[in-house]
């Protein structure tokens, strides 16, 4: 059963990360009148999801008492905004991350995209070692040498592909800048939110929350900062 569930989680993840990248690349991408929807916002929308869903595993784990659930949120959310204040640094790490993520498909291929940003497994790795002072054996290091090399190969152009890729140089480096951008604070903020997970007792639902509400706050400053403005 633990097997079957492990298979369907990675068919479900695989599936996930797979339309998630092709709707976001379509949608930046369609040429259509009008003006074109902001980022900022699509960003804080899923951010919304996630924390209906956190709240909704706080409810289980509260055996299904909306009095647990209040009780819970107000005691580790409302009475300790210094803990909440801590996810402040990731928070504004991956509201940049999010929103460079729409800068890079907006100036790459789905394809070219989903490769390169795999190199946030080695930079997260880095930080590991540095800010967790884990230790990775000789194949992991071996794997992460050849997912560097793979990455590589993948930016590196053909000759068919040399002419057209003269026309459209600077969105394409643009687009390379914005993903690697994506990976370093990826890395960091992944590691430095898992520092936090071993530093308390609290569990990863309401600490995810905490993150969210964060997140949230700071997307509706940017959004109110684009207002007058719209993204073509």
């Amino acid at each position: 059963m633990s097997t079957n569930l492990k298979y369907l989680s990675l068919g479900i993840l695989v599936f996930q990360t797979t339309s998630l990248v092709l709707t976001m690349r379509y949608s930046r991408t369609l040429k259509e009148e009008g003006p074109r929807y902001l980022s900022s916002t699509a960003v804080v929308v899923a951010e919304l999801l996630k924390i209906m869903a956190c709240i909704l595993l706080v409810y289980k784990e509260s055996k299904c008492s909306l009095r647990a659930l209040n009780r819970v949120l107000h005691d580790e959310i409302l009475n300790k905004p210094m803990e909440t204040l801590k996810l402040a640094i990731p928070s504004g790490i991956y509201t940049l991350q999010n929103n460079l993520l729409y800068v890079a498909l907006s100036n790459l291929d789905a394809a070219t995209y989903q490769v390169t940003y795999q190199l946030k497994i080695l930079t997260t790795a880095l930080f590991s070692v540095s800010m967790l002072s884990k230790k990775l054996g000789v194949y992991q290091w071996l794997s992460l040498v050849i997912l560097m090399t793979g990455v590589a190969f993948v930016q590196w152009p053909s000759d068919s592909q040399l002419d057209s890729k003269e026309l459209s140089a600077g969105s394409q480096f643009v687009g390379l800048m914005a993903v690697l951008t994506a990976c370093f604070s990826s890395g960091f903020a992944g590691v430095y939110f898992e520092k936090i997970l071993k530093e308390t007792k609290q569990s990863v639902w309401i600490r995810n929350i905490q993150l969210v509400r964060r997140l949230a706050y700071q997307h509706n400053q940017t959004i109110c900062r684009n207002s007058p403005t719209v993204e073509m």
